[in-house]
């Protein structure tokens, strides 16, 4: 399957950052989300709290206000003249008459014309007689000792008691009427009976819609007023101030108020829905935004990406066309520096690859020419093979042993050449120094006393890995170009030994020859740079064939003219050398 076929699969680049990129905005939108939701939820809360009790103190303020009105009407009636002067005929044994108790009647109707929610007023003497209504009755008979206890001790102010013992609708105030021309006497008390529903706090909610309900108690715990659609313990409501409660089926939050005025209670009972209506539209919103959000973010990931890998995958494109023997750069570009400088680098590749395989061309064209001579042999090896067998046992049988010998040498020599089996590429520096002895003993043969040989080599050194048929071409351009110049006999030494540089080896081909001045020095230079053969005869592959395969077989730094040194002064002979790693084979780069 093609790779790029599996675009789905989750190793693919494109979904690794996409999902990252995903996670990543996952994370950072559920903290600010779980942090906003936790801030605003409270401030939301603190804000409904708040909001529950502004709400108790306007009811308690309403409160106040109306009993601020009853405790002002009251005063108003207790300093009456007409009553004044009554309640001054009482305290001095003058008993008031009956159409006087009819025009106090008249008087106090007066009051209770210009109120609202009284049910009644009733003045009283000091010692509990009832002057008004007209019937007869005693304060102690109205209400408990108790209260009347606590009027007197109120010094004329409004007390009020709460639920009316005898008639639980009407809420009952007592006030003690002190006598203003008699230094503030006491001179009887004022009854005032008031309708329950005076006090119905329903109105002082400035918000008509929120779900509150209002309750009422007095200090006895009596309720007075509610709003409240179900009845209620008031013990189970008093005592838990600032809880939760249940009430039926639904949790409320309790906030108590008390009146400065009477000591009642107010109680707000708010459901928790509502103080918690605010936090799930935020929750909602937050939900709804993060969802937004995540898609926004899926979007412009989804479009970033495929920006990130395109380049990419059309460099992986490119490369994929190497499969069909193509080496071809990139010619795409990225605004994004690094896929860029991937690019680029691809490019460079593309270009050294191109090189090395046009130097493992030239390398193959000259190993080619190298062993032209050596295929050329390969028409019939085992009939040159037999043939050179059947001269050796030829001379053995005649005594010429000399000459066997020589024709052991020439079939050693051939066998070398002619084989080409890749494995054979290489071989130990041991088997090129037999190659070349087999070489000079042929030599020998045909220059007798012209040619002495010698070959030199480090123990050390014999095993080390070299190129196949390396150190031939420079014994023979040494035979060629030295000994055969010369009138009289020349010499040869061949040389392997451990170079002054750690892990390399130098070998090196010298002969006694003529020699060549700096002008033909720097011509042989300049030949093998070009790459010609200096074998004037035509045999042997030449100092820079030679110079060429180490380069190619070796580093760059040793190819061409810097892989053989040439040492030569004219009359003084000439030496060719090379040096190469101890580390086996090369490699062709």
């Amino acid at each position: 399957m093609n790779r790029l076929g599996r675009f789905g699969s989750f190793n693919t680049l494109r979904n690794q950052i996409f999902l990252g990129f995903m996670l990543v905005m996952v994370i950072v939108l559920a903290l600010v989300g779980f942090f906003v939701y936790n801030q605003v939820s409270v401030l939301l809360q603190n804000s409904a709290e708040r909001h529950i009790q502004q709400t108790a103190v306007q009811a308690a303020g309403k409160l106040d206000a109306s009993l601020k009105q009853v405790d002002t009407l009251s005063a108003q009636v207790s300093t009456n003249a007409t009553v004044q002067r009554f309640l001054t005929q009482e305290t001095e044994g003058q008993p008031i008459s009956f159409s006087e108790r009819q025009s106090l009647q008249q008087e106090v109707r007066k009051y209770e014309a210009y109120a609202t929610g009284i049910r009644s007023m009733e003045i009283y003497t000091t010692d509990y007689r009832r002057l008004f209504p007209l019937d007869e009755g005693s304060l102690e008979s109205r209400v408990p000792g108790e209260w009347i206890a606590l009027a007197d001790s109120g010094q004329g102010r409004l007390y009020w008691f709460g639920q009316d013992p005898k008639e639980p609708d009407l809420v009952i105030a007592l006030r003690r009427i002190r006598l203003i021309d008699e230094s503030f006497a006491h001179g009887g008390y004022l009854l005032v009976r008031m309708e329950k529903s005076y006090f119905d706090l329903t109105d002082t909610s400035a918000a008509s819609d929120i779900r509150e309900a209002m309750l009422l108690y007095d200090q006895a715990g009596h309720m007075i007023a509610s709003n409240f659609h179900e009845d209620v313990d008031p013990a189970y409501i008093l005592e838990r101030e600032g809880e939760t409660l249940t009430l039926g089926k639904e949790d409320y939050i309790s906030v108590h108020k008390q009146s400065a005025a009477t000591g009642w209670r107010i109680v707000m009972l708010t459901p928790v829905d509502y103080t918690t209506e605010g936090i799930s539209v935020l929750r909602t919103s937050i939900l709804v935004s993060g969802a937004v959000g995540a898609l926004l973010f899926l979007v412009f990931s989804f479009i970033l990406t495929t920006m990130i890998t395109r380049p990419i995958l059309q460099l992986i494109k490119a490369m994929r066309g190497a499969r069909f023997g193509t080496l071809k750069p990139n010619k795409a570009t990225s605004s994004t520096m690094e896929i860029n400088e991937l690019n680029n680098t691809y490019n460079q590749m593309v270009d050294s690859l191109n090189e090395l395989i046009e130097v493992v061309y030239q390398k193959e064209i000259i190993q080619s020419r190298t062993e032209l001579k050596a295929l050329q042999a390969q028409i019939n090896p085992h009939f040159l093979f037999n043939t050179l067998e059947a001269f050796y046992w030829a001379l053995e049988e005649k005594g010429e042993e000399e000459l066997a010998q020589v024709v052991v040498a020439m079939s050693g020599l051939f066998r070398y050449v002619i084989n080409r089996k890749d494995e054979d590429e290489w071989v130990t520096i041991a088997d090129e120094l037999e190659h070349a002895e087999r070489y000079l003993t042929i030599m020998k043969m045909r220059l007798l006393d012209r040619i002495s040989w010698r070959i030199e080599a480090d123990d050390r050194c014999r095993k080390i890995m070299i190129p196949k048929l390396l150190i031939q071409p420079l014994v023979e351009n040494a035979i060629l170009h030295g000994v055969e110049q010369k009138l009289e006999p020349g010499k040869v030494v061949l040389r392997v030994e451990p170079s002054a540089q750690p892990g390399y080896t130098r070998i090196s081909v010298s002969d006694d020859g003529p020699g060549m001045d700096e002008e033909a020095l720097a011509q042989l230079y300049e030949a093998m740079e070009r790459g010609h053969s200096e074998s004037s005869k035509g045999s042997g592959v030449g100092l820079a064939n030679v110079g060429r395969r180490i380069g190619l077989y070796y580093s760059a730094e040793q190819g061409g003219l810097n892989a053989l040194q040439v040492e030569s002064r004219k009359g003084s002979g000439t030496t060719v050398s090379f040096e190469i790693p101890n580390d086996g084979k090369g490699e062709i780069r």
